[in-house]
């Protein structure tokens, strides 16, 4: 049988290093390159930082490839509850994934427009700027529509942990909140106000996760009772 805390601690090493990447990427190079309002500036940014730019993109990717594995492994640990809703909620949060990782090639985008490749040298420098900055808000709109997909499945298994039995139900509260605060990227009017308490309470819960996952991990009993039953 699958040994649970292992499973959970493994889970917990790579959500920590899903915020590291995550923190690096969008917190560190993509808050210091784009300026809002500010096509030239972002492209002087983007022109002058070419390898921090680069290894923000790899850092995405790295962040994805953590984002799907912790999926899978949440899936694991918590299909003994329900195996159809821990499957909906591990297909979620991969649809989510995907469409993140597909929009971060508009993250690296402008480095092509911008970079006077042969296809583009015939454009003048501002309709190019212009294409970069459209690449970018490209970008930021496929990782709003993944948040949805990630609401969606932080809810299910917010109430999958509630149900559980081996995990305090003080994560499953946390997770649900998380799950409702990334659903306002419904609508973006609204996620534009609320921001800072949506990104606050998901990183309490973020980090409240890891914390547990990686020193308790799951109580292996009652987990081994709840799989021994769903057989």
């Amino acid at each position: 049988m699958t040994n649970p805390k292992r499973v959970a601690r493994v889970a917990g090493l790579l959500y920590l290093l899903l915020i590291a990447t995550a923190a690096f990427a969008q917190g560190y190079v993509s808050g210091r390159m784009v300026v809002p309002g500010d096509a030239a500036a972002t492209a002087a940014n983007f022109l002058a930082n070419k390898g921090l730019v680069r290894a923000a993109y790899a850092f995405y990717l790295v962040e994805m490839a953590c984002d799907m594995s912790v999926a899978a492994l949440m899936y694991v640990l918590l299909r003994p509850v329900s195996r159809p809703l821990a499957l909906v909620a591990l297909v979620l949060s991969l649809g989510g994934a995907v469409m993140k990782t597909f929009a971060r090639v508009f993250f690296v985008l402008p480095l092509f427009v911008l970079g006077g490749t042969t296809s583009l040298a015939a454009f003048p420098l501002e309709q190019r700027e212009a294409l970069a900055s459209l690449a970018l808000r490209i970008n930021d709109q496929g990782a709003s529509i993944a948040m949805v997909f990630f609401g969606f499945a932080a809810l299910l298994r917010g109430f999958l942990i509630l149900r559980s039995g081996f995990w305090p139900r003080a994560l499953g509260v946390l997770s649900i909140l998380g799950g409702l605060g990334w659903l306002s990227y419904l609508y973006a009017p609204l996620v534009a106000r609320v921001f800072p308490y949506v990104m606050g309470i998901g990183l309490l819960g973020v980090l409240v996760h890891i914390f547990w996952l990686l020193v308790f991990g799951v109580d292996e009993r009652r987990w081994r009772e709840r799989a021994e039953a769903a057989r």
